[in-house]
């Protein structure tokens, strides 16, 4: 390993712990005894407050209540870092609250002027795909912060601009086109539930339930998400099917190749016989087959809803 990438390597690993003996390095990093005091000396001098306890038990010593001790990063991964906090933009609110434009402010004061201007010429030329969704997810925070503390919560959610009260237990968070989702355990139901961020009105802490333990939550999706009653189908798709299921897919789907034909398999529950078919539907001429034939014939039928509705509009259009 590099020096550089050594030192680098080292400031991370020595910087929550209190002491350590000079043993330690030489066995992580494979280097001799006189490479590690000079390594140890180095990492002084950069700002590192390290001291020496010599004598037989001898052995290093870092003060407590330090800053974290300057990191050097290679030019790539200022890049990686400076186009990874580009993503932010893409949404309303964040879980951390900060502001985006600051944050960028911050990152390039610790960096050459040269740099910067090479960063924002990239910046011209490489471009993220954004969302437009401004939905503000006010308490993302503190939802992500509940889930962490694996806290049993009381929300008032809007569904279908009616306030409803759950019991839940958040586990996951994820993102979607710019939009925040959260899936949480319902203590009620005893099923898992997805929640639109933007559409929690408040979060308060419950003893009403016991808690459970985030392990319990992370098991495979047809393990967590499958009804009894749950309907399996498989569908065989083209290659552009498969560029479209990689684009968007959920957790009760998955992609499969059997002899040399592309399959997306998986399950829907009781009441999202609907969401499935719309889904499907956007897959247009890239779908070869569908199985089971309730789930074709739903489909087939919500064509002709859709049709019958646009030669409708079309006849209100010409009167």
């Amino acid at each position: 390993m590099e020096k550089t990438k050594r030192l680098n390597d080292m400031l991370i690993y020595l910087n929550d712990k209190k002491s350590f003996q000079l043993k330690d390095i030489m066995k992580r990093y494979s280097i001799s005894k006189s490479t590690a005091i000079r390594d140890i000396q180095a990492l002084d001098e950069i700002g590192m407050p390290i001291y020496s306890h010599s004598g037989r038990n001898g052995h290093y010593e870092i003060l407590a209540n330090r800053l974290l001790s300057p990191i050097v990063f290679t030019m790539d991964e200022v890049k990686a870092l400076y186009f990874s906090m580009q993503t932010l933009n893409d949404y309303q609110s964040t879980p951390f609250h900060l502001s985006v434009g600051e944050l960028k402010r911050k990152f390039e004061s610790c960096i050459s002027k040269e740099r910067i201007q090479r960063l924002r010429k990239m910046e011209l030329i490489f471009s993220l795909r954004k969302y437009q969704n401004k939905s503000d997810c006010r308490l993302l925070g503190e939802i992500l912060q509940m889930a962490s503390d694996e806290s049993v919560c009381e929300i008032c959610y809007r569904k279908q601009e009616v306030l409803q009260r759950y019991y839940v237990q958040f586990f996951k968070i994820t993102s979607a086109y710019g939009q925040w989702y959260a899936t949480a355990y319902n203590f009620e139901t005893g099923k898992p539930q997805v929640f639109r961020c933007d559409k929690v009105h408040s979060v308060e802490l419950s003893n009403k339930y016991k808690a459970k333990a985030l392990a319990e939550f992370l098991l495979p999706s047809a393990e967590l998400f499958r009804d009894e009653t749950a309907v399996d189908f498989v569908v065989a798709v083209s290659e552009q099917g498969v560029d479209k299921f990689q684009k968007e897919n959920y957790p009760s789907m998955e992609l499969l190749q059997e002899n040399g034909v592309w399959y997306i398999k998986g399950f829907y529950n009781k009441g999202e016989e609907t969401f499935i078919a719309n889904y499907f539907i956007a897959y247009g001429e890239t779908i070869r087959s569908i199985q089971p034939e309730g789930l074709k014939e739903l489909i087939i039928g919500r064509l002709d809803e859709m049709k019958n509705h646009l030669i409708n509009s079309r006849g209100e259009r010409n009167k």
